[in-house]
């Protein structure tokens, strides 16, 4: 099943590092990563297809991970993420501000 995963950290040395390593020594493809300044943490976004066990798994090690905050996931069709990843189309960020503010993303 494909989530998309949302944990909200502390941007400390190697934090974000430790997070993407939960997924990929676990062998999951990440087709859509992006990491943002939210309001005084930050947050990555991750959508991986994962089994039940796997997401179990992932929830234990980024909540042991030293300075994460919140770890939370929804299934990634239901909000129409999937859609666009399956058909190879970039994904838009999911909040896009007014006002002319700017955001850094990287994807994968």
């Amino acid at each position: 099943m494909t989530h998309l995963f949302q944990i909200r950290y502390r941007n400390t040395q190697g934090t974000l590092l430790r997070i993407l390593m939960a997924a990929s020594r676990r062998g999951l493809s990440m087709p859509y990563v992006q990491a943002m300044p939210s309001e005084d943490v930050f947050e990555a976004r991750l959508v991986l297809d994962v089994t039940e066990k796997q997401s179990a798994q992932l929830y234990r090690d980024w909540h042991a991970t030293v300075d994460v905050l919140e770890v939370s996931s929804m299934l990634a069709l239901e909000e129409g993420w999937g859609q666009g990843i399956e058909a190879g189309a970039p994904i838009p960020p999911a909040s896009t501000g007014a006002g002319g503010s700017h955001t850094r993303t990287a994807m994968a």
